[in-house]
């Protein structure tokens, strides 16, 4: 139990996770290019975070769109969510169909007034383009790629769990003839990833690890990070949880108890699962030192998440949650013996005698064998065989 309150304590700041495309706001303001661009975007706020509008409709409605696109600019005036430095200005494609025109706004893309500019300007396109039959508009640019390339991924991603998590409980209800098995291995899967997120937003939607790693907080999370970080974790787990409940149960299978099969399957299993552990926990460590955040936020997660599952989970939580279902732990399919090897039995010998149990050794003299019939001496022949 405390064990699971830990991991559970860690995945509370996953809650707060905020998702974000990293982009040139991540890289840090002490490197001089980084430094010059921020001064030019603060002396011409237009050339820097823009929104791409689009308006595309027939050739002889030309006019109207231009003159609803003149109305959208001049609603913008005044508002500070957009910048005032220049007049922006519509431009016409040769053919009479397509109007396009750059709204600036003064905040970099990863500040949430960028957000909100972008939000209130989709509002007001389709709005100015009310006079303007059949006209289709959309709104682009940096703020608009990230914020829907991050939405399509939240929409998606309770799509790509279930199907894990579907696919995971199955195969292990097949596996194992279990379906305590299978709940226990999403379980303990779901709880060792929201641990990983947790730690994920802990570290860098904060500051306090900056200096420890070397990096600007943004004080978001790389918006395709937690997918995939599932799914690769997910797989890595399940390594791990099959290679360990299989060596319980082929303990149980051989008529140990509940307590005797799990205590063996660990320690059988521990050095394995240990040094691989200790590898991938260092390859991920790695990339922790490179100087894109994208690539620290990956190994950070992998390597806590690796190290959570294969310390705490795997030592503490697993084990002592096989020993509490007790017998429950194989039901329905129980650990009947059905389909393992049989053991060596007794030999039937030439006559129709059955052989002794154990291994046996011809007596070096002519004596009685151990069940009383006369036998040859060692160097001699055994009947019905013909010396080579």
């Amino acid at each position: 139990m405390v064990s699971i309150g830990a991991l559970l304590l860690l995945a509370l700041p996953a809650l707060d996770m905020k998702l974000k495309q990293p982009g040139q706001d991540d890289l840090s303001r002490d490197i001089p290019v980084v430094q010059a661009t921020d001064r030019l975007t603060y002396a011409f706020p237009s050339e820097g975070t823009v929104h791409k509008v689009a308006v595309r409709a027939r050739a002889g409605q030309a006019g109207q769109v231009e003159a609803a696109l003149r109305g959208l600019i001049a609603r913008t005036e005044g508002n500070r969510l957009f910048a005032h430095d220049q007049t922006p200005v519509i431009r016409e494609s040769a053919d009479h169909r397509v109007h396009t025109v750059d709204v600036g706004t003064p905040y970099p893309p990863k500040n949430p007034k960028a957000t909100e500019s972008l939000k209130v300007l989709r509002g007001w396109v389709p709005q100015a383009l009310d006079e303007v039959p059949d006209a289709e508009s959309a709104v682009g640019g940096a703020v608009a790629q990230g914020a829907d390339f991050t939405a399509h991924l939240e929409e998606r991603m309770p799509w790509v769990v279930g199907f894990v998590l579907l696919l995971t409980f199955g195969t292990m209800a097949v596996i194992f003839r279990s379906l305590a098995v299978a709940v226990s291995a999403v379980l303990l899967n779901l709880l060792s990833a929201a641990a990983s997120f947790g730690v994920l937003v802990a570290v860098f939607q904060h500051s306090w690890a900056e200096g420890l790693l070397d990096f600007d907080s943004s004080g978001t999370v790389v918006s395709w990070l937690p997918l995939f970080l599932f799914v690769v974790l997910f797989g890595l787990s399940m390594d791990y949880h099959v290679f360990v409940v299989s060596r319980i149960r082929e303990t149980a299978l051989d008529g140990a108890s509940v307590r005797d099969s799990v205590r063996e399957g660990i320690v059988r299993s521990a050095g394995v699962v240990t040094s691989a552990a200790i590898v991938m926990v260092a390859v991920f460590s790695i990339f922790g030192t490179l100087n894109a955040v994208e690539f620290k936020q990956l190994g950070v997660g992998l390597a806590a998440a690796i190290l959570l599952d294969a310390v705490v989970i795997r030592i503490f939580v697993l084990p002592a949650l096989m020993t509490a279902l007790g017998p429950w732990n194989w039901w329905p399919g129980g650990t009947s013996q059905t389909g393992r090897r049989p053991s060596a039995g007794p030999v039937p010998a030439e006559g129709g005698a059955d052989a002794p149990a154990g291994p046996y050794a011809p007596s070096p003299v002519t004596g009685a064998a151990p069940d009383g019939a006369a036998t040859r001496a060692s160097h001699g022949d055994a009947p019905g065989h013909r010396r080579r």
